[in-house]
């Protein structure tokens, strides 16, 4: 029953998405009552708001009713899808960790119920290394929480333990006390289960200092303190604990058929009704919850070869839960093995795309330097082209120069010639006349 306790009410009710007044109170009445089907059609409602406006946060509040609902009718495809979503939604929304982070610790609360430990193991995981990575400590809270659940699972309640109480020093640390009365009745359970009841009333005082505060506490708090009772043998206070609890108009909308089911047949056994616990007790959908209560029934009754035989079987599943615990573990590891290849294989192709680019660019500058080079030889070629032909126009134009020069005077000569030889006719033509 310890385990299934975690799921007796919904998380602290928290604007963290910072809607409306008005859409916060629906989701706020939704979630009172987490697994009553009837969310569905809110859910509806506020999705279909939220695309009209265009409104991611109104689809996240209506996927945050929906997933409770999903796992409480077995439609766990569909629990899996609106998660899937969530994470879409806000993958990038660093200002919205806070919701991101308490629906996927809810989630890993239904995957620990359905024995999807791997799964969950995963999924804290990665929320630790994004909570460390983005300093949110709520993120690393949250994680540390499933951790405990998963340890709770394991029935090694010393590390469940360790778990929650490094979650309720980050819960302060992040300044999300909200949360401090879960993780309190979370740890007053497994003290009960070590049988150290001191210590469990201790936490169970601390979670009640907080009703007055979150109203939706009372039903976790009269389980915790009805299993209490139960252990240390107090059964008038254990029938007053479960009588105000069956009373509770909630009882049926908060709480799943298992957790439901579990306290009942722990009363028929309180009651000494062993028959009716026994039939009652077959209807447990855990296989191990189910031979530890037919156990303890037939115990009870005296009947030690049935006590024994299931005692057998008990034990076997718990190897089973071993075993099963271990390939998870194999599992998880590796998964992470696979994704750290992943990752070293991504770093090895980013660095070789750095060199292909560092090449590149190296390629391109000796091109563009050849380039360069080339056309300042081939401009050096044409301007010593460009000399060589000037220099021999230069050379040609003064030989034309010269050759005019010589030309000029050689005429100048033989102008003065013919003048000489004008002026020695023009006297012995004079005296021709004369005669």
């Amino acid at each position: 029953m310890a385990a299934l306790l975690c799921l007796a009410a919904p998380g602290q009710i928290v604007n963290r998405l910072r809607v409306d007044q008005k859409t916060f109170l629906r989701y706020a009445y939704g979630r009172m009552q987490e697994f009553n089907p009837e969310n569905l059609f809110l859910a509806d409602s506020l999705y279909q708001a939220g695309v009209a406006q265009g409104n991611f946060r109104y689809k996240c509040l209506a996927l945050s009713l929906e997933m409770p609902v999903r796992y409480h009718l077995g439609e766990y495809g569909r629990m899996d899808a609106c998660v899937a979503e969530i994470k879409e939604l806000l993958s990038d929304r660093k200002d919205l960790r806070e919701f991101y982070f308490s629906t996927l610790h809810e989630y890993c609360e239904f995957l620990v119920e359905l024995d999807r430990i791997s799964e969950a193991m995963l999924e804290a995981r990665a929320m630790e290394r994004l909570a460390s990575a983005e300093k949110k400590p709520v993120g690393k809270m949250y994680s540390y929480r499933i951790l405990g659940l998963i340890q709770s699972y394991r029935d090694n309640s010393f590390l469940a333990i360790q778990n929650l109480e490094k979650a309720a020093h980050l819960s302060r640390d992040a300044r999300a006390e909200q949360d401090l009365p879960n993780l309190y009745i979370l740890l007053a359970q497994e003290n009960v289960k070590m049988e150290q009841f001191i210590q469990a009333q201790d936490y169970l005082d601390k979670a009640r200092q907080y009703l007055s505060f979150f109203p939706s506490l009372r039903l976790k708090v009269l389980f915790t303190e009805a299993q209490l009772a139960y252990a240390q043998g107090r059964m008038e206070h254990f029938w007053k604990c479960y009588q105000a609890i069956s009373e509770d108009p909630l009882y049926t909308l908060q709480m799943d058929p298992n957790t439901r089911f579990g306290l009942d047949v722990t009363f028929l056994r309180s009651k000494r009704l062993f028959q009716q616990a026994l039939s009652m007790a077959d209807s447990l959908d855990s296989r191990l919850s189910r031979n530890k209560q037919i156990h303890g029934i037939y115990a009870d009754m005296g009947a030690f070869d049935q006590a024994y035989d299931r005692l057998e079987r008990l034990m076997h599943d718990k190897d089973s839960v071993y075993i099963k615990v271990q390939n998870e573990d194999l599992a998880i590891l590796d998964a992470e093995m696979n994704n750290a290849q992943l990752r070293e294989e991504a770093q090895r192709l980013k660095s070789q795309n750095q060199l292909t680019i560092l090449l590149g660019f190296l390629v391109m500058f000796a091109i563009a330097f050849a380039s360069i080079l080339v056309q300042q030889w081939q401009l050096r070629e044409n301007l010593d082209d460009m000399r060589r032909k000037n220099n021999e126009a230069l050379a040609a134009r003064r030989a034309f120069q010269k050759a005019m020069d010589s030309k000029e005077s050689e005429n100048d000569f033989k102008i003065k010639i013919l003048q000489n030889r004008t002026t020695n006719v023009l006297p012995d033509y004079e005296d021709f006349l004369n005669s």
